[in-house]
């Protein structure tokens, strides 16, 4: 019989164990459990490394999140030198980008359709209420496996009123963004990523008055008032980055910089 690998990702550890071990009573079933998103992506590399992939993830949408008063207990949280926390959804999407064959499936204590459709755009295939029966959930898990989609019936028509207006914000981000010129894109990407004035200067060789002039044409032609909202909306028009700059290379190497030489 082919088992079905699950990792459990909940930093509650009552739960997490409880529902780790009514998967495991499934006779198709293999399951373990992590506390934390850095503990979940090394046990995902373990197990890739084994060769013995974990098939579904299963993770807690308010991972990382501080339980209300009373709450149950928490397992003890990264240590220092780990990466810092992440939530559900920020898993998801890692997971997603560095482990594509496994399917993630996010377990909510409410129903929440803007929360969904982010799990959804991150790369879940199934939105599960916790207090579900195990029955449910294991047929949520055999059907994301067959390239399901799993979300409750009641979150449909919220989750696509989501999406739709995402589609339609990201539509509109790009083409705001698509009226800047070549050098403004140059200059919103160093915003992107953290670029101060001076910096920006300096990488693309221009002056700090003509930058700043360049800043204010961005966030005018963006509409937008300040630096923190211009890269929100590059974020969401798809604007990533300005990619780092090579370290520069040991005095008497000829470094070329377009048509001249440095």
């Amino acid at each position: 019989m082919a088992r079905i690998r699950v990792l459990v990702v909940d930093d509650h550890r009552i739960f997490a164990e409880s529902l780790a071990a009514a998967l495991a009573a499934e006779p198709d079933v293999e399951v373990a459990a992590a506390g934390s998103g850095p503990a979940a992506l090394r046990a995902l590399e373990r197990a890739a490394a084994e060769v013995r992939p974990y098939d579904v993830i299963l993770v807690d949408a308010e991972l990382g999140a501080l339980a209300p008063g009373g709450g149950a207990p928490a397992l003890p949280p990264p240590r220092q030198e780990e990466p810092g926390a992440v939530d559900g959804i920020a898993l998801v999407a890692q997971v997603r980008a560095a482990r594509p064959g496994v399917r993630s499936v996010v377990l909510a204590e409410k129903d929440d359709p803007r929360c969904a459709a982010r799990a959804l755009q991150a790369g879940a295939s199934g939105w599960v209420a916790k207090d579900c029966s195990l029955q449910r959930l294991l047929t949520v898990v055999r059907g994301v496996l067959r390239d399901e989609t799993h979300l409750p019936p009641a979150l449909l028509t919220g989750v696509l009123r989501e999406l739709t207006a995402t589609r339609k914000h990201r539509t509109e981000s790009q083409q705001l963004v698509e009226s800047l010129t070549p050098r403004e894109r140059e200059v919103l990407r160093c915003m992107v990523a953290g670029l101060g004035r001076k910096a920006v200067a300096e990488r693309l060789f221009l002056s700090p008055h003509t930058v700043r002039t360049h800043m204010q044409n961005v966030l005018g032609k963006l509409g937008v008032h300040s630096t923190l909202a211009a890269v929100a909306l590059a974020r969401r028009a798809g604007v990533g980055p300005a990619e780092p700059v090579a370290p520069a290379r040991l005095a008497g190497d000829v470094v070329e910089r377009g048509s001249q030489l440095a």
